[in-house]
């Protein structure tokens, strides 16, 4: 009898770091991605606590750190661009600081996955599923170009409003967050230096440039909205909103508006995904298509964790796949559960009064006193990215699978 058979739908970060450590367990794996190619752009994403232990067990974490951005840490600024708040990086695997001391842009950690994964893996890019079938004993999968196939399970581990997850769970709920953020790449200029910076812009809307290690500056516009669907509307379309909803905004936002006309530009409008259970028979979700949280520090980590335990998990039962994926989300529920509740609500402030508060604790945080706090144990500013303890699978994958 043959090696069990997975399809996983989704090349960005979960996918390609389950397909790693399934093929370790003894899987036949193929990964299908819509795209016609891997997506290697992207803004900067952090890797911390359980995360960053899953690096090390596939042997990635000192190749993550040669791609780090150089972000030394966060600052806010006022108009004229001078920093009243200032946050270094962080230090340690679950240090709470906004920037990691692992730090690196999400095109980037995709390409070391997908290098990791590709040799021990088939990959079919430009293609989708767009039925799928179970029996019980295996999933039939059709797909938009290729050739209808079987497979004994099928992960999906794509984006938050992912189409593929709607064809097994379209009771999926989603919870809009009123933040659109767009994000684009723009020259660099002699005066951005190697920090993240945010610009309050007042009614809700921040500008935020953050350096990257490729020679460029990476930027974002974000706004709380009450509107909804802005994502869905053509380029054309959402650079007239952008730029007629930040044209009074100061510091480095025009900048940011006239580089609004580049291939760069993607916008998100954010969402939580809340799903009563992660898998219905031979079928799984993993990821945003499962437990979106948000940017809000948590999703990088969460996504290859959750890798590493759904792999783990049918490696000790490729016999019984619905068991495997039971404990998968049993094991990783406490993690997300407590990803989805970290929600900064202040962080986008709309009113004048608001702002001004803001900025005024932001000041004291950022300061000796803040700090004292801290380590006081006053506040906890600590993200939930160190709540499971990852299992010791007997497996081991070598660098370059």
């Amino acid at each position: 009898m043959g090696s069990p058979s997975i399809l996983v739908s989704g090349a960005s970060i979960a996918g390609p770091a389950a397909a790693s450590w399934l093929a370790a367990a003894g899987w036949q794996v193929t990964v299908v991605e819509r795209a016609g190619r891997l997506r290697d752009e992207g803004q900067n994403v952090d890797v911390r606590g359980v995360g960053r232990e899953v690096l090390r067990r596939m042997g990635l974490e000192e190749a993550v750190r040669a791609h780090h951005t150089s972000e030394t840490g966060l600052a806010f600024v006022d108009e004229p661009g001078r920093a009243y708040a200032s946050f270094p990086a962080g230090g340690d695997d679950t240090d709470s600081s906004p920037t990691a001391e692992l730090e690196i842009l999400r095109g980037q950690l995709a390409r070391l996955l997908h290098e990791h994964s590709a040799g021990a893996a088939e990959y079919l890019f430009g293609d989708r599923i767009t039925a799928l079938h179970d029996d019980g004993h295996g999933v039939d999968v059709e797909l938009a170009h290729g050739q209808a196939r079987r497979f004994d399970a099928v992960v999906i581990a794509e984006g938050s409003r992912s189409r593929t997850r709607d064809l097994v769970f379209p009771d999926a709920r989603i919870d809009e967050l009123g933040l659109l953020a767009a994000y684009l790449t723009l020259p660099r200029t002699a005066d951005d230096d190697r920090q993240w910076r945010i610009h309050f812009g007042g009614r809700g809307r921040l500008v935020h440039l953050r350096p990257d290690n490729v020679g460029t500056t990476r930027a974002m516009l974000s706004v709380h909205t009450d509107l909804r669907g802005l994502d869905q509307l053509d380029r054309e379309g959402i650079v007239a909103v952008l730029r007629a909803t930040y044209a009074d905004v100061g510091w480095e936002a025009p900048r940011v508006l006239a580089g609004l006309d580049n291939d760069s530009l993607h916008v998100d409008q954010i969402a939580q995904v809340r799903l009563p259970s992660w898998h219905r028979g031979r079928v799984a979700v993993l990821g945003d298509a499962a437990w979106c949280a948000g940017p809000f520090g948590t999703g990088t980590t969460s996504a290859l964790a959750g890798a590493y335990v759904l792999a783990g998990e049918l490696g000790a039962t490729p016999g019984d796949v619905p068991a495997a994926f039971t404990r998968y989300e049993r094991l990783l529920r406490p993690q997300v559960d407590r990803a989805q509740d970290f929600v900064p609500r202040v962080g986008h402030p709309r009113v004048e009064w608001h702002r001004r508060l803001l900025r005024a604790g932001l000041r004291v945080a950022g300061g000796p006193l803040g700090s004292t706090l801290a380590r006081l144990g006053v506040f906890d500013p600590s993200l939930p990215v160190d709540i499971v303890a990852l299992p010791d699978y007997p497996v081991r994958v070598p660098a370059g699978v």
